[in-house]
Parts: structure tokens; C-alpha cells; sequence
């Protein structure tokens, strides 16, 4: 199994929408590089639920059950989307800034590459953010 973390303004579509829909593609990437994460999932892989702009925080986990497959909001066809359930909130979210005084976390994608919405998360940064969860 791989970790991902994905990323969202809670304006447009926020873990509590999630929720309600149960599951839903991933739609509305336009990064090559999101996009090529995005193809490398698999059935089962789980992801981190990240407020972005607003909360800067990481809210909830979900879990791949649908692989990368056209994006209808893609009137040109080039990318695609994978659709992701929603599994459980975090008991405790964890806050940007709590990453980034995190020397475990130092390495995060989420840190060294701040604008990508698709990203992965190595094990070992998984289990900490879990910890911090807690």
C-alpha cells in the first residue's frame, strides 16, 4: 500500500462534503505531476485529507477505490481523476505548522513542494502524522 496526501479548499470542497458523498472523484487537477501521482494509485491506497488556504490542516483519511479515469470537468481530455471514500477524521488534525516543526516531517512533499495538490507520503511520514493525531 502507498499514502498520499490530497489537497482542497474547504470552500469548494471540504472533508465534511466528503463525507456526505461517501465517495468522489478527484477532479479539477491540472498539474502533470499531480496528475502522474495520481496514475501510480492503487486500489486500497490511502490518503491524507488536507485543508488548504483555509485550516491549513490535515482533517481526515480516505482510500482509493477507483483508479485514474477520464475527468469530466476536462473539456479537452487530457487529465484524469481518481475516486477516493471517505474512511474517518483525524481524532486531532494536524496544523501546517505542526508539520513544519516536525523535524521527522522536514522532508514532506507538502513542504518542499507547497503548490501540489497530489502528493505522495512516505511510511514513515504517515505513521508520524498519525502520532501527532492522536
Amino acid at each position: 500500500m502507498a499514502y498520499w496526501l490530497i489537497k482542497s479548499e474547504p470552500y469548494k470542497w471540504s472533508w465534511d462534503m466528503h463525507v456526505k458523498k461517501g465517495v468522489q472523484g478527484w477532479d479539477g487537477v491540472r498539474n502533470y505531476q499531480a496528475s502522474n501521482n495520481m496514475k501510480a494509485m492503487k486500489i486500497g491506497d490511502e490518503a491524507f485529507f488536507y485543508h488548504s488556504n483555509e485550516g491549513k490542516e490535515i482533517v481526515g483519511i480516505v482510500e482509493v477505490v477507483k483508479l485514474y479515469h477520464p475527468d469530466p470537468t476536462d473539456e479537452k481530455g487530457r487529465f484524469g481523476m481518481v475516486s477516493f471514500k471517505a474512511i474517518r477524521p483525524l481524532k486531532k488534525f494536524v496544523t501546517l505548522e505542526q508539520i513544519k516543526a516536525t523535524p521527522a516531517l522536514s522532508g514532506m512533499a507538502l513542504l518542499k513542494q507547497s503548490r501540489l495538490s497530489v502528493s505522495p507520503v512516505t511510511q514513515a511520514e504517515w505513521d508520524c502524522i498519525l502520532s501527532l493525531s492522536h
